[in-house]
């Protein structure tokens, strides 16, 4: 080998950059274990909001010390900045995918249209989104171009003063829509800011938020946060600040009694036709009759609401204050539906006419919840709105009560001073409006405020005060952003899943040191020091590149540590095999590296190309074992080829013998002799039985699609008892209509599964979820836990609960099913060409891709027949994908290796048949077959069987695929590509014996 001083100079230089970049995780680590305890010990755990103080006393100490240099100028913030990051389900948080709502920014444009044209396109887009993966702003165009001669620049569309600056009356609709394209994306991209803006301020360590092509999608990771519920709200909180005059109690009255006399009047005519109806009905029985009378009088409580339809619900309060009444929380729905009706509305006086109905924001603790009137107008625009903030800050009021404070701009001072003159005058007061939420309706009792400065009060907390004061600042969002997909992960599954990791990785990596000592001797405790080399390698880059570190990324490396000795096996073997013909060490040494590296270049190469379509087209954690994946091949290569080399040459080049196997292992598998070839119809008749009964598996019972691929909520749900998953499941099913339970990992928890509300958004319909499923299950949890300690907002050294949860809307798991489609046939086509291209024929590339094809086929049909009896989730999945490609890879890894060999052969032995050149190749690949496949296998099972319950069924999909893999290459790639050009082969043959047979007669 040349340049050897290279090598090891670029070796311990590659060491110790590896080692530099690793010393600040162990810094940053080391500090923040510091800020831990003494948040512990300062913070008591019996404390409200014990979570939220933690954390905040944590931050307090980190940025105490942030800037104090620990080791040779470093320090916890320059450390923190370089450390390896840590994914979601190692560190516990959230990870979402936000929709801006196009249809938003699409009414804000046309300024609210009433236009018939307009809205039946924005409801036909609805429609077509649900069917179609092309962008809404596309499908609104087309929807609205299916009105005969409707104009995009009509007035009463685009052609308003908002847009009058790009848009006039004569324009066609042609140019007009990129104009509106323009001002959406213009739109996403200020909302992308405003996100940003809040993610900066909310206190997270590396925070990743990125925008998702053009969808109007916005990907936002926050590893590490542990107040899920504050996170959604910073989120989703469009901050839509306004400021209105409101009614008093008192003026509204009157007209609350006409409603509620009016709702009595229209329930007792809804009752008395309803009654009728029933009587006539010459199918009605008498029971039926008796559920009528009981659903309208069944106690005291349905007597008052039938004589008080509005009042059972609303305690009214007539006084000078903004408040008119007071309802239970649960009943709010009701209440604004009775005030949204025409009847009802109609009764309003023509003063009134206009009043907006809102809900107070609720007291902590409370179970009730205030009503206001807002003196709205005809187009419902606020008085002042909140672009005029300038600055936000958590403050305190005269009382001491948390309070944000507000400062204005020029305009919005002087808007507001007017405000505050009028209520003055009047002594009414000025509601304080966010989100539709009226955060305080204070009345001026000291004089008109000039300067602009204002203050909401309420019943804060110190994070809430400190978030509400963060979006003010940020700006409001442009349109509403709905969590289209969501995982959330606990702090306590991340720790489990740490532990989980390290101890497979451990497992794995003795069991592969171990085996290479058994082995090939001497030569295999050299490979194991270019193993450990290549791991710190692995980590080091891992760092240097900021690359996040997940579960799957974790199995990655530990499968590249399984596959990474396939390098050293191949070179071993054709050390042994030149050996064995007589050659001197060193020129064995020299042979058996250069003969093995066109095998090992073709076998990662495919593996490569594989990784790079999982990278491409994965999400979220898929891309994180992509990476590594892709990083251990190249780490692999250097190390296998340049490393191992350094030390058996060293070792060598004073004479020393070395022994490439020990005692048990020299004579293992010299001598076999397996007729490939001739056994191929039992191999032919064996898979096609597999594949015929994985189709019908597949036709008949299908696939077990996971919330990635069909839309829904997950939930891993963690009891303090064991519970039978069939029972559970039966009572969220009388809950939620359609659900699933089944047991994951010990046998006091679920993974459960409802597709309930799934096309519904918003933060309301996650809690209400959320609330359901504790409700159903608050009969098996232990006695007195609270919805707060049941829920992931519980924090750290939570339990017992909701450990996990993920929410996939329909729209974007269609995307992610389509994708994985495309990743899995692109992986196939790339890889039929690469083969072709390396190959020269087409036979070789049609029995690869045919291997491959059989591989995937079976553990399709393997996970239809297995889904309803293996103890572990058997979803098809993103991470199943990860599986399948990877299986991909690791099938065109071993079909390569023995071409690569066939090719060899056929060069060397140009007189022999082509049957015997195949089964020759074959049988001389069987060693390292056999030791790369088993040592893949147990480094598989032994993340099977400790690394964690997320990644079983990921894991399986790897141990079947590596099984019928190394079958495959065998029985089937080759086979194919014999059966498919041996009539060529035979020919060439033929004719090369004739001209031999010429050559002896001239």
């Amino acid at each position: 080998m040349q340049n050897k001083g290279i090598i090891k100079l670029f070796a311990i230089l590659f060491g110790l950059v590896s080692i530099y970049q690793l010393s600040f995780t162990f810094i940053a680590n080391s500090v923040e274990e510091d800020a831990e305890a003494y948040a512990k010990q300062k913070i008591s755990t019996e404390v409200q909001n014990y979570s939220s103080l933690r954390e905040i006393e944590e931050g307090r100490y980190l940025d105490s010390v942030g800037n104090q240099e620990i080791f040779a100028g470093i320090t916890y913030n320059t450390s923190k900045d370089k450390e390896l990051n840590k994914g979601l389900d190692l560190k516990g948080g959230i990870n979402v995918i936000l929709q801006i709502s196009v249809k938003d920014i699409l009414r804000e444009l046309a300024n609210n249209s009433k236009d018939p044209a307009f809205n039946k396109a924005l409801a036909r887009a609805d429609e077509l989104q649900k069917e179609s993966q092309d962008d809404y702003v596309n499908l609104f165009f087309e929807a609205f171009e299916e009105t005969p001669d409707a104009k995009l620049a009509s007035p009463d569309v685009f052609a308003n003063k908002n847009l009058s600056d790009d848009i006039n009356f004569e324009m066609s609709n042609a140019q007009v829509k990129p104009i509106i394209r323009k001002r959406i994306d213009e739109s996403i991209t200020s909302a992308f800011e405003v996100l940003r803006k809040r993610i900066d301020k909310f206190g997270v360590t590396q925070p990743n938020i990125q925008r998702l092509g053009n969808s109007g999608r916005i990907l936002v990771e926050l590893p590490g946060a542990k107040d899920i519920d504050r996170v959604k709200k910073l989120l989703q909180s469009t901050a839509q600040l306004e400021f209105w005059h409101v009614f008093k109690g008192q003026e509204l009255a009157p007209f609350l009694a006409q409603a509620n006399a009016k709702l009595k009047e229209m329930q007792a005519s809804k009752t008395e036709e309803a009654t009728n109806d029933k009587a006539q009905d010459s199918t009605s029985t008498d029971q039926d009759i008796d559920d009528l009378i009981a659903d309208a009088e069944t106690d005291d409580a349905a007597d008052i609401a039938k004589n008080n339809p509005l009042f059972s619900k609303l305690q009214p309060v007539a006084g000078q204050g903004p408040v008119l009444g007071t309802a239970n929380i649960k009943d709010t729905a009701a209440v604004g539906a009775y005030l949204r009706m025409p009847q009802i509305r109609n009764l309003l006086p023509a003063n009134q006419r206009y009043a907006k109905f809102v809900w107070g924001k609720p007291v902590n603790g409370s179970e009730f919840i205030d009503l206001y009137a807002l003196k709205a107008n005809k187009t419902n625009t606020p008085d002042l709105s909140g672009g005029v903030i300038t600055n936000a800050t958590q403050t305190y009021d005269q009382l001491g009560r948390i309070a944000v404070s507000m400062e204005m701009n020029g305009k919005g001072a002087k808007t507001w001073e007017e405000m505050t003159t009028v209520a003055f005058n009047n002594q009414s007061q000025i509601a304080i409006v966010l989100d539709d939420i009226v955060y305080s309706a204070p009345g001026i009792s000291s004089g008109p405020i000039s300067g602009g400065r204002s203050e909401i009060t309420g019943s804060f907390t110190i994070t809430e005060g400190q978030d509400l004061a963060n979006v003010l600042r940020a700006g409001k969002l442009p349109a509403s952003a709905d969590i289209v997909q969501s995982e959330v992960v606990g702090p306590s599954l991340g720790q489990e899943a740490i532990d989980s990791g390290i101890l497979s990785f451990a497992i794995a990596l003795a069991f592969v040191l171990l085996w290479m000592v058994f082995y090939y001797g001497k030569a295999g405790l050299f490979a194991d020091v270019a193993l450990a080399v290549n791991i710190l390698f692995i980590f080091g880059i891992l760092a240097g590149l900021g690359a996040v570190l997940t579960l799957p990324g974790i199995a990655g490396i530990v499968l590249t540590i399984g596959m990474s000795v396939d390098a050293n096996v191949l070179i071993f073997e054709r050390i042994r095999e030149e050996l064995s013909k007589g050659k001197a060490q060193v020129d064995a040494i020299k042979d058996g590296f250069s003969n093995a590296l066109s095998s090992i270049l073709d076998a990662n190469i495919t593996t490569g190309l594989t990784g790079i379509i999982l990278l491409v087209f994965g999400t979220g954690p898929i891309k994180g074992f992509a990476t590594t994946l892709l990083i251990g091949i190249c780490t692999s290569l250097f190390t296998a080829i340049f490393i191992t080399r350094l030390f058996i040459d060293g070792y060598g080049k004073n004479g020393k013998s070395l022994d490439f196997a020990t005692a048990a292992t020299k004579n293992l598998f010299k001598n076999v002799n397996i007729k490939f070839i001739v056994k191929r119809k039992i191999s032919y008749v064996v898979s096609g039985i597999l594949v015929v009964a994985s189709v019908a598996a597949l036709l008949t019972t299908g696939l077990n699609q996971g919330v990635d691929f069909v839309g829904g909520r997950t939930y891993t749900v963690r009891f303090d008892k064991s519970v039978t998953a069939s029972e559970i499941e039966n009572k969220l099913v009388d809950v939620f209509g359609s659900a699933e339970a089944k047991t994951f990992g010990a046998d006091n928890q679920l993974k459960i599964t409802t597709k309930y509300k799934v096309e519904e958004e918003g933060t309301e319909v996650d809690n209400e979820i959320s609330n359901m499923l504790f409700e159903a299950l608050k009969a098996d949890l232990p006695e007195g836990l609270t919805y707060e300690e049941f829920n992931l907002s519980s924090g750290e050294g939570h339990q017992v609960g909701v450990m996990s949860s993920m929410k996939v809307g329909p729209t974007i798991a269609d995307d992610i099913k389509k994708a994985s489609v495309w990743a899995v046939l692109g992986s196939l086509i790339v890889v039929f060409l690469y083969i072709l291209f390396r190959f020269r024929k087409w036979q070789f590339s049609l029995g690869a891709v045919a291997a491959v094809f059989h591989d995937v086929v079976i553990i399709l049909g393997v996970f239809s027949i297995a889904k309803g009896f293996m103890p572990f989730s058997m979803e098809i999945d993103q991470a199943f994908i990860a599986a399948i490609l990877t299986v991909v890879g690791y099938s065109l890894n071993d079909t390569v290796v023995v071409f690569d060999r066939i090719r060899e052969y056929f060069n060397e032995h140009t007189t022999w048949p082509f049957k015997k050149t195949i089964n020759a190749a074959l049988n001389s690949t069987i060693s390292r077959t056999v030791n790369t496949s088993l040592t893949t296998l147990i480094v598989l099972l032994a993340i099977f069987i400790f690394g964690g319950e997320s990644i079983r069924g990921f894991m399986f999909a790897l141990i079947i695929g590596v099984l019928v893999g190394t079958y495959s290459s065998l029985f089937i790639a080759t086979p194919l590509m014999y059966d498919t050009a041996k009539k060529k082969s035979d020919e060439l043959l033929a004719k090369k014996e004739e001209e031999i047979e010429e050559e002896v007669i001239a």
